[in-house]
């Protein structure tokens, strides 16, 4: 699984490849695909309306999962414990790419430790690429999950959806979700929340960076951190007591977690930060 950025699309969205095929009847055109699961969770197809980006037709749709009470499933780093979600669209028709777009998730404290995720239901947005912009997309998917409430339960659901880019009556759902996507900080650089100064404590065992979050005074910041490769196995920042200003709340995230033989001196980190309805990304490189 690649994370990439392309123009168009919000950073650290998950792009998927696929071949290009004819387009066959096999899959109806309509506003959502049947569900797949169970009653601790189930998975579906919805669509959206098409929109452009740099000029170029982009299908929009999403991936719809639904959680019983008391439930959760995982974001694309899971933290302490988990699986992240894994998609497969082989078998898709006139697709040239899929990116999959992550909506903020929280921090869960429960048995596991701290892990990220999503204990409600939860759409990730999809923009689907078309290999011929003048026809409509069959998108086919299957999406191998976890879910946990006492036990944790790996999960597979298939999907399918003809994407047409006609409006939807699921439009308002892939668009709130959309919303909820961190955006770059560099495209954001008038918002109230964003990533200030971070140093590397190299004199802390472990060693340690510093990273400091501007925010509305008194509203809640919650930060998590990515490694280069998924291999990488940072533990939860923590936030400090200590800040520089009003506003400015500092975190900790431990240099811990690192494959072996990895050095952190020049890597890049992903920070994304978390501020009620408001989040942000970037990417910090380690000096």
């Amino acid at each position: 699984m690649t994370r990439a950025c392309m123009r168009g699309v919000p950073l650290f969205a998950t792009i998927v490849a696929l071949p290009i095929l004819g387009l066959s009847p096999a899959v109806q055109a309509a506003d959502v695909s049947a569900w797949d699961g169970d009653e601790h969770s189930a998975a579906r197809l919805i669509a959206a309306a098409a929109t452009h980006a740099d000029g170029a037709r982009l299908y929009r749709a999403g991936v719809e999962i639904r959680l019983a009470p008391g439930w959760k499933t995982y974001w694309r780093y899971p933290g302490d414990a988990g699986i992240p979600p894994s998609f497969d669209f082989a078998g898709s028709e006139n697709v040239k790419s899929v990116a999959v777009l992550w909506p903020a998730p929280r921090k869960i404290a429960d048995s596991e430790g701290v892990t990220i995720g999503y204990k409600t239901n939860v759409v990730l947005p999809l923009h689907v690429v078309p290999a011929d912009a003048g026809k409509p997309v069959a998108l086919r998917m299957t999406l191998d999950y976890a879910i946990c409430e006492r036990l944790c339960v790996p999960v597979r659901a298939k999907a399918a959806l003809t994407l047409d880019g006609a409006p939807k009556t699921t439009d308002e759902a892939v668009s709130a979700a959309e919303k909820r996507v961190p955006v770059r900080q560099a495209q954001n650089a008038a918002s109230p929340l964003s990533v200030g100064r971070t140093v590397v404590d190299a004199a802390s065992k472990p060693p340690r960076v510093l990273v400091d979050i501007a925010a509305p005074a008194g509203s809640p910041v919650t930060l998590f951190a990515e490694g280069p490769t998924p291999e990488w196995a940072l533990p939860l920042p923590e936030p400090l007591r200590d800040a520089t200003g009003p506003g400015i709340r500092r975190f900790s995230i431990v240099l811990d977690g690192l494959p072996a033989g990895a050095a952190y001196n020049g890597a890049a980190l992903r920070l994304t930060a978390v501020s009620g309805e408001r989040a942000v990304e970037t990417v910090i490189r380690l000096d």
